[in-house]
Protein backbone atom coordinates (compact mmCIF):
# COMPACT_ATOMS: atom_id res chain seq x y z
CA UNK A 1 0.00 0.00 0.00
CA UNK A 2 1.37 3.39 -0.95
CA UNK A 3 1.58 6.70 0.79
CA UNK A 4 1.19 9.35 -1.95
CA UNK A 5 2.71 12.33 -0.22
CA UNK A 6 5.88 14.34 0.12
CA UNK A 7 7.81 13.78 3.34
CA UNK A 8 10.87 15.90 2.54
CA UNK A 9 11.39 19.00 0.39
CA UNK A 10 14.64 20.60 -0.65
CA UNK A 11 15.16 23.74 -2.69
CA UNK A 12 18.25 24.32 -4.77
CA UNK A 13 19.94 26.77 -2.41
CA UNK A 14 22.22 28.05 -5.19
CA UNK A 15 19.14 29.28 -7.06
CA UNK A 16 17.88 31.43 -4.19
CA UNK A 17 19.76 34.65 -4.79
CA UNK A 18 18.13 37.02 -2.35
CA UNK A 19 17.20 36.31 1.20
CA UNK A 20 15.29 38.53 3.54
CA UNK A 21 12.98 37.88 6.46
CA UNK A 22 9.80 37.90 4.33
CA UNK A 23 11.21 35.43 1.77
CA UNK A 24 12.59 33.13 4.45
CA UNK A 25 9.24 33.15 6.25
CA UNK A 26 7.36 32.31 3.02
CA UNK A 27 9.80 29.46 2.34
CA UNK A 28 9.62 28.05 5.88
CA UNK A 29 5.83 28.21 6.06
CA UNK A 30 5.35 26.69 2.59
CA UNK A 31 7.71 23.79 3.35
CA UNK A 32 6.21 23.19 6.81
CA UNK A 33 2.64 23.29 5.49
CA UNK A 34 3.54 21.10 2.52
CA UNK A 35 5.11 18.41 4.70
CA UNK A 36 2.22 18.52 7.18
CA UNK A 37 -0.54 18.11 4.59
CA UNK A 38 -0.12 17.20 0.94
CA UNK A 39 -1.19 14.82 -1.76
CA UNK A 40 1.50 14.01 -4.32
CA UNK A 41 1.14 11.00 -6.59
CA UNK A 42 3.49 10.51 -9.57
CA UNK A 43 1.52 8.77 -12.30
CA UNK A 44 4.28 7.04 -14.26
CA UNK A 45 4.36 3.31 -13.54
CA UNK A 46 7.94 2.52 -12.60
CA UNK A 47 7.26 -1.22 -12.76
CA UNK A 48 7.68 -2.05 -9.09
CA UNK A 49 4.48 -0.62 -7.64
CA UNK A 50 6.17 1.98 -5.43
CA UNK A 51 3.53 4.55 -4.45
CA UNK A 52 5.19 6.81 -1.91
CA UNK A 53 6.15 8.55 0.21
CA UNK A 54 8.53 10.86 -1.66
CA UNK A 55 11.41 13.26 -1.23
CA UNK A 56 11.18 16.22 -3.61
CA UNK A 57 14.04 18.46 -4.71
CA UNK A 58 13.01 21.58 -6.63
CA UNK A 59 15.33 23.63 -8.79
CA UNK A 60 15.26 25.97 -11.76
CA UNK A 61 17.77 25.69 -14.59
CA UNK A 62 17.77 27.24 -18.05
CA UNK A 63 14.16 28.37 -17.79
CA UNK A 64 12.92 25.00 -16.64
CA UNK A 65 11.47 23.75 -13.40
CA UNK A 66 13.12 20.53 -12.29
CA UNK A 67 11.28 18.26 -9.88
CA UNK A 68 13.61 15.50 -8.72
CA UNK A 69 11.35 12.90 -7.14
CA UNK A 70 12.99 10.32 -4.91
CA UNK A 71 11.72 7.42 -2.89
CA UNK A 72 11.64 7.39 0.89
CA UNK A 73 15.10 5.77 0.98
CA UNK A 74 16.51 8.51 -1.27
CA UNK A 75 16.85 6.42 -4.41
CA UNK A 76 15.67 8.06 -7.66
CA UNK A 77 12.06 7.65 -8.70
CA UNK A 78 11.89 10.08 -11.62
CA UNK A 79 12.76 13.60 -12.64
CA UNK A 80 10.22 15.90 -14.23
CA UNK A 81 11.27 18.92 -16.27
CA UNK A 82 8.65 21.57 -17.00
CA UNK A 83 9.05 24.70 -19.09
CA UNK A 84 8.48 27.83 -17.03
CA UNK A 85 7.31 30.10 -19.84
CA UNK A 86 3.66 29.95 -18.79
CA UNK A 87 4.64 30.78 -15.21
CA UNK A 88 6.48 34.03 -15.97
CA UNK A 89 3.39 36.20 -15.71
CA UNK A 90 1.93 34.56 -12.58
CA UNK A 91 5.31 34.72 -10.83
CA UNK A 92 5.73 38.39 -11.78
CA UNK A 93 2.17 39.20 -10.66
CA UNK A 94 2.64 37.29 -7.42
CA UNK A 95 5.87 39.17 -6.63
CA UNK A 96 4.20 42.51 -7.31
CA UNK A 97 1.21 41.78 -5.12
CA UNK A 98 3.41 40.33 -2.34
CA UNK A 99 5.55 43.49 -2.35
CA UNK A 100 2.38 45.55 -1.97
CA UNK A 101 1.17 43.25 0.79
CA UNK A 102 4.44 43.47 2.78
CA UNK A 103 4.42 47.27 2.47
CA UNK A 104 0.77 47.44 3.48
CA UNK A 105 1.34 45.33 6.59
CA UNK A 106 3.72 47.98 7.85
CA UNK A 107 1.55 51.04 7.30
CA UNK A 108 -1.88 50.44 5.75
CA UNK A 109 -5.30 50.10 7.32
CA UNK A 110 -6.81 46.69 8.01
CA UNK A 111 -9.25 47.16 5.09
CA UNK A 112 -6.42 47.96 2.67
CA UNK A 113 -4.43 44.95 3.84
CA UNK A 114 -7.46 42.70 3.41
CA UNK A 115 -8.04 43.96 -0.15
CA UNK A 116 -4.43 43.33 -1.11
CA UNK A 117 -4.46 39.93 0.58
CA UNK A 118 -7.59 38.92 -1.37
CA UNK A 119 -5.83 39.89 -4.61
CA UNK A 120 -2.74 37.97 -3.53
CA UNK A 121 -4.79 34.85 -2.83
CA UNK A 122 -6.48 35.19 -6.22
CA UNK A 123 -3.16 35.31 -8.09
CA UNK A 124 -1.87 32.42 -5.98
CA UNK A 125 -4.99 30.33 -6.70
CA UNK A 126 -4.74 30.92 -10.46
CA UNK A 127 -1.07 29.94 -10.42
CA UNK A 128 -1.87 26.77 -8.45
CA UNK A 129 -4.47 25.83 -11.06
CA UNK A 130 -1.90 26.41 -13.80
CA UNK A 131 0.61 24.20 -11.98
CA UNK A 132 -1.99 21.45 -11.63
CA UNK A 133 -2.65 21.74 -15.36
CA UNK A 134 1.09 21.51 -16.18
CA UNK A 135 1.46 18.44 -13.93
CA UNK A 136 -1.59 16.72 -15.44
CA UNK A 137 -0.72 13.22 -16.61
CA UNK A 138 2.58 13.36 -14.71
CA UNK A 139 1.79 13.95 -11.04
CA UNK A 140 -1.56 14.18 -9.31
CA UNK A 141 -1.65 16.87 -6.62
CA UNK A 142 -4.43 18.46 -4.66
CA UNK A 143 -5.08 22.19 -4.75
CA UNK A 144 -3.40 22.96 -1.40
CA UNK A 145 -0.27 21.09 -2.49
CA UNK A 146 -0.18 22.99 -5.79
CA UNK A 147 -0.45 26.33 -3.92
CA UNK A 148 2.47 25.46 -1.65
CA UNK A 149 4.57 24.20 -4.55
CA UNK A 150 3.91 27.45 -6.42
CA UNK A 151 5.14 29.41 -3.40
CA UNK A 152 8.38 27.42 -3.52
CA UNK A 153 8.70 27.99 -7.26
CA UNK A 154 8.43 31.71 -6.57
CA UNK A 155 11.15 31.53 -3.91
CA UNK A 156 13.44 30.04 -6.56
CA UNK A 157 12.67 32.93 -8.93
CA UNK A 158 13.59 35.77 -6.62
CA UNK A 159 16.39 37.85 -8.07
CA UNK A 160 18.73 40.06 -6.11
Amino acid sequence: MGDPRIIKVELDEATILRRNADIEQERRVAIFDLIEDNFFKPLRDMGDGYAGPYHLSISVAEGRLILDIRREDGTPHETLVLGLGRFRRPVKDYFAICDSYYQAIRKASAAEIETIDMARRGVHNEAAELLMERLEGKVEVDFATARRLFTLICVLHIKA
